[in-house]
């Protein structure tokens, strides 16, 4: 299995890859792969050119939430796949899977929207939407994890904007689990609903306690102390071979730094672990 981060707040040096406020991931596992989250403009897409991905081979696109530094690189992927009909090429169908709130409006910070701005039905006329809280398995070792349950207390209460007049929890976070050799690898997108309750349900959800490594987002950048506190206390006693925090993270990494060990992130990071199957 081999996970290929495409875009990121930050990039790799020497690679000639763009940055930006966002965040999307290329999972591959064997002959299937998953296009995890799409960045906020096209960045995603071109990295992946450099890097000899090409997101359109794709069965499946995960959306972590509905926010747009994940989202809105939606609307160059259906061009792009667009372009590939017109071309000759084989058209993709993927199937588009996220959480049923997934397409709910939001708004925050004088923006009128920092959702999805495609509606289901035009996705569903380039793939076929799936929308679950129930964990989805993708392949025999990657599983969509759903609505995640918010365990701890010290997490997932901040609200994001507001959706129908009222503070947005961000219902709809979620994230992926894939089954390794080396234990669980949790890709997630911004961890709204708190990094130490996404790491659980993906062990509840696997059977499995071992967990190798945890990529992507654990929003602790505007957290409060006590929070990141318990965090950190929280990935001392998990005991993961790595861990490689992105996007809104934050500068808090360096605390967990002090009690996991962190990997260099950024767009054209790319780590391969042994299959289970």
């Amino acid at each position: 299995m081999e996970i290929t981060i495409l875009v990121d707040n930050t990039v790799l040096p020497g690679r000639g890859l763009l940055g930006e406020h966002g965040f999307s991931a290329y999972v591959r596992d064997g002959r299937e792969s998953v296009l995890f989250d799409t960045g906020q403009s096209g960045i995603a897409f071109q990295n992946a050119a450099a890097l000899g991905i090409d997101p359109l081979e794709a069965g499946h696109v995960v959306l972590s939430h509905c926010h747009l530094d994940h989202t809105w690189g939606l609307v160059p992927y259906l061009r792009a796949i667009n372009a590939a009909g017109r071309a000759g090429r084989p058209r993709p169908h993927p199937v588009f899977l996220a959480h049923p709130e997934i397409f709910r409006h939001v708004e925050a910070g004088g923006e009128p929207e920092i959702g999805m701005i495609l509606p289901e039905e035009t996705l569903a006329r380039h793939g076929e939407v799936r929308l679950s809280r129930d964990p989805v398995r993708i392949t025999d070792d990657i599983v969509f994890l759903g609505e995640i349950p918010r365990i701890f207390p010290f997490e997932g209460r901040t609200a994001v904007g507001t959706s129908g007049g009222k503070p947005d929890l961000v219902p709809d976070d979620t994230a992926l689990a894939c089954r390794t050799d080396e234990g669980i690898v949790v890709v997630t997108g911004c961890a709204h609903a708190g990094i130490c309750s996404v790491v659980e349900h993906a062990k509840d959800v696997l059977d499995e306690e071992k967990v190798a490594d945890v990529v992507g987002g654990f929003h602790l950048g505007d957290a409060p102390a006590e929070q990141v506190e318990a965090t950190c206390r929280y990935f001392r006693d998990l005991g993961a071979a790595h861990v490689h925090p992105c996007h809104c993270t934050g500068f808090r990494a360096a605390a967990i730094a002090g009690v996991a060990r962190v990997g260099p992130t950024g767009a054209g990071l790319r780590i391969s672990f042994g299959s289970r199957s």
